[in-house]
């Protein structure tokens, strides 16, 4: 892991660059020297077409960036990769923020492991040793 998802308001996508935003977030997710294991990388988005935000004005936008991973990473790590992560995506939406007003968060979760169920042929295809814990 990490799993990222990115949700966004459809108004935003002209600005936004998402295809450009994943692939940002999936090499920086590759760059860690594998803390985050490159074969576990997921990076999606998802296109909000219905949302509210704030008081209703149509022209607020939002991305929110939800981290899935397995526990166990350092505390330092944590902190200092994802802060530089936000501020990378910040910055690549810097062009949405020109354009309207957009509320922007990225929450990073822990996964609890006893509920967590996974199969990645991608490993295989990747010539990786089967993986005994779940991270």
């Amino acid at each position: 892991m990490p799993h990222v998802i990115v949700e966004y308001s459809e108004n935003v996508e002209p600005e936004a660059g998402i295809p450009a935003l994943l692939r940002l977030i999936a090499d920086r997710c590759a760059n860690t020297d594998n803390v985050l294991p490159v074969a576990g990388i997921r990076v999606r988005a998802v296109r909000l077409t219905e949302y509210v935000i704030a008081d209703g004005k149509p022209e607020y936008g939002l991305v929110n960036v939800t981290v899935k991973m397995g526990a166990g990473r350092p505390q330092e790590f944590k902190k200092t990769f994802f802060g530089s992560l936000f501020e990378a995506i910040k910055s690549h939406l810097s062009n949405a923020f020109k354009a309207r007003p957009v509320a922007l968060s990225m929450y990073v979760e822990e996964i609890d492991e006893q509920g967590a169920y996974r199969h990645n042929g991608v490993r295989d295809a990747m010539g990786l040793p089967p993986k005994q814990s779940a991270t």
